[in-house]
């Protein structure tokens, strides 16, 4: 569960600098305030170590996940028998 925890932490995190840095280049008056333009940046990966770093916490979000829903399925066969 800490592991789940810190990795979606990290994943919020990087959403919300990506969305403050956009938010930045529109009030600077670099973008336009379009819904295409604001696409288009998001779109784009991050680069080098932190693509990295948020390809690895959402995987461990992902596998987390996935044993949560493993690990309930369990609990409720053993609880029918």
């Amino acid at each position: 569960m800490l592991s789940a925890l810190a990795a979606l932490s990290v994943v919020v995190t990087e959403a919300i600098n990506q969305v403050l840095t956009i938010i930045d280049r529109i009030n600077s008056g670099e973008i336009p305030p379009e819904a295409g333009a604001i696409i288009e940046l998001t779109s784009f990966p991050a680069n080098g170590i932190e693509n990295s770093i948020l390809s690895i916490a959402t995987l461990v979000v992902g596998v987390a996940w996935i044993i949560g829903i493993v690990d309930s399925y369990r609990l409720g066969t053993i609880q029918e028998k």
